[in-house]
């Protein structure tokens, strides 16, 4: 979709046109949903993560002021509800683990992509426990993809602050990531 068609859509969803809240949630669907599977392996977790995003895109569009791109704002916004739904989710597995029927999961069975991106998520808690302002600069650059330019301008952030946010969090990340490679292979 060509930028000025996608920036007159959301001028006229921002200004209370349902009839264009609905377009602009269509076209921009397969990307937040795109976005939601990065962070979760299961089809249906991501599905729930975006549907999600795309409510809070809905009922939030008028605190997007303009600053950065609206695709930016929708790619923190579905970063921050993929996120959610998997804390939930891991809420939940937690709940479950402690019953006493539980049986843990046959390890034959588990993806290995899936386990990847969960070992993922939790390194990505413990930035957010740890170091809380470096992780919305890490998921925009490193898993949203977006520019250094655009996350700056995205959260109001100088570029050289951004810069290094994103280099304190990826040596955080790599630090936690090699600790799990070293647990699997014992």
């Amino acid at each position: 979709m060509p930028n000025d068609e996608l920036d007159a859509l959301v001028r006229a969803a921002r200004s209370g046109n349902a009839g264009a809240m609905d377009e602009l949630l269509v076209r921009i669907r397969p990307q937040v949903l795109r976005r939601c599977a990065k962070f979760l392996p299961c089809p249906m977790d991501a599905e729930e993560a975006a549907q999600d995003a795309l409510l809070s895109i809905s009922s939030k569009i008028n605190t997007f002021d303009g600053r950065g791109t609206f695709l930016g704002w929708v790619a923190a916004t579905t970063s921050n509800s993929a996120r959610a739904t998997y804390r939930s989710l891991r809420r939940r597995a937690d709940r479950e683990a402690s019953a006493p029927d539980h049986e843990p999961a046959d390890p034959r069975t588990t993806s290995v992509i899936a386990g990847t991106r969960l070992d993922l998520l939790e390194s990505l808690d413990e930035l957010q426990e740890q170091h809380p302002a470096l992780v919305e600069s890490f998921v925009l650059r490193d898993l949203d993809e977006l520019t250094y330019d655009e996350i700056a301008e995205l959260t109001g952030a100088p570029l050289g602050t951004v810069k290094h946010r994103i280099h304190q969090a990826r040596a955080f990340m790599r630090e936690r990531m090699r600790l799990v490679i070293q647990r699997d292979h014992r």
